[in-house]
């Protein structure tokens, strides 16, 4: 074993989401999805709610301090901030957030061009933070105009069928990149997996395994604050090196 992974191959970030007025006059961050990984939130303080669609249809679901809640691939979500809110944020398969597994819910013109999609997603390389934030909301602000289509779309022909429209144009997006993730996925989450399906097989056995290669590790965020889709994240370092089978 070299530097274990976190429980359960999942990555953790610390959330201030945004508390930008929208122009349904709800204040928060940019409605998405993802289309391998499920996501989960831990409320830290302050209130809000998480907006959701998906096969049951679209719900809101309050935020207030202790509330967890956790949401499956697909999943059409945004953060809605009412008063300060934090979030621990758990994700799924660590290493393929950070590659790419999200989609934003742009308009359909932008989701159909692939060139356009990247454009509008991306923020540009500066430290400069007015900047980072013009373009961070200025993304937002698109997802959100085409959130307001998809919710159109849901009421006048179902969630259903507006969501297999929604997920076929994610998935042609991530295609190109699904090479690498399964490549990170297999050397990390997939090989974690294994170690442990070859560890109950040892005890099994009465052999201790993996036991005489005890380790700990220790992280600390990484200084400063990222703009991501739905607010300020603190992130902590992903472990580089995945524990060997």
């Amino acid at each position: 074993m070299t530097v274990p992974l976190f429980p359960g191959g999942v990555a953790a970030s610390r959330l201030r989401v945004y508390d930008w007025p929208g122009a349904d006059g709800l204040t928060g961050g940019s409605p998405h999805l993802h289309t391998a990984s499920s996501e989960g939130y831990i409320v830290l303080s302050g209130s809000g709610e998480v907006h959701t669609l998906s096969s049951e249809g679209f719900a809101v679901t309050p935020l207030a301090d202790g509330a967890m809640v956790w949401f499956s691939p697909g999943t059409v979500h945004r953060l809605v901030n009412h008063d300060r809110l934090e979030l621990l944020v758990i994700m799924q398969n660590a290493g393929l957030p950070e590659a790419g597994d999200a989609v934003l819910t742009f308009p359909t013109g932008i989701l159909d061009d692939d060139a356009a999609y990247r454009a509008a997603a991306a923020l540009p390389d500066t430290a400069d933070d007015a900047a980072l934030a013009s373009a961070a909301l200025a993304r937002r602000d698109l997802a959100l105009a085409g959130y307001a289509e998809l919710l159109a779309a849901a009421e006048s022909e179902g969630p259903t069928a507006a969501l297999a429209a929604l997920h076929i144009r994610a998935a042609r997006l991530v295609r190109p990149r699904v090479a690498e993730w399964t490549a990170r996925w297999d050397a990390s989450v997939a090989r974690e997996t294994e170690r442990t399906r070859g560890q109950l097989a040892a005890l099994a056995a009465t052999d201790a395994g993996i036991l005489s290669d005890a380790r700990t590790a220790r992280a600390e965020t990484e200084p400063g604050e990222r703009f991501g889709m739905c607010g300020r994240l603190r992130v902590w370092p992903r472990a580089e090196t995945p524990s060997a089978p």
